[in-house]
């Protein structure tokens, strides 16, 4: 029982609209109507500015964060990975919005935060240089992701850690699928910094 209430928990956190209620309720803007239409970091910062940007991703962390801690915080003997995936199932499919969310980047870092800070702090380390060096948050994400599995298998042999950074790999991929076309059409939007930015403006 306790399990199933903290899953329920996980998935209400999750399903916390950051991008929507930011957007509403400081910009009058429906995140959804604008830009890619996507309620994450990317979009919102696209949109709406780097502020509510980096607030939209502190808070999409925090809720996975806040999901995979119930273990700890409850003093139960559960993995607050498996928690956690309540978190990911509601950022992508939010009771709130119609069963429909983002791309679960910075709630699946969140989890990560609450199971090993130390491997968090890694893998965002590579997630903002690869931003930094591509420009394109896709590219980073998708990368970052195949990079911690890699890390989560051959370094820390966590073999619960591992199987969800590849099952979460693969989820990335395919909600990446539009990026990805993007990419290789060489649409795919930019950021406003780094050197991809930089390259893209000196050819202009």
């Amino acid at each position: 029982m306790e399990i199933i209430l903290m899953l329920i928990v996980a998935y209400l956190l999750g399903a916390i609209p950051s991008g929507v209620i930011i957007g509403k309720l400081f910009f009058h803007t429906d995140i959804r109507q604008a830009g890619s239409g996507n309620i994450g970091t990317t979009n919102t910062y696209r949109v709406l500015g780097p502020t509510a940007g980096t607030i939209v991703m502190a808070m999409d962390i925090l809720k996975g964060t806040l999901a995979a801690a119930q273990p700890a915080l409850f003093h139960l003997p559960v993995n607050a990975l498996l928690i956690g995936l309540g978190a990911i199932v509601g950022h992508t499919f939010s009771i709130f919005i119609g069963f429909k969310g983002g791309k679960a980047v910075a709630t699946s870092a969140g989890i990560l935060l609450a199971y090993n800070w130390h491997f968090f702090l890694i893998a965002s380390a590579i997630m903002f240089t690869l931003v930094y060096l591509t420009s394109m948050v896709s590219v980073a994400s998708m990368t970052s992701l195949t990079l911690v599995s890699l890390i989560a298998i051959f370094y820390y042999q966590d073999w619960i850690l591992s199987v969800i950074a590849v099952i979460l790999t693969i989820f990335i991929f395919y909600r990446h699928r539009t990026n990805i076309k993007r990419i290789l059409a060489g649409t795919e939007s930019l950021v406003h910094f780094g050197l991809g930015w930089r390259h893209y403006q000196r050819k202009q």
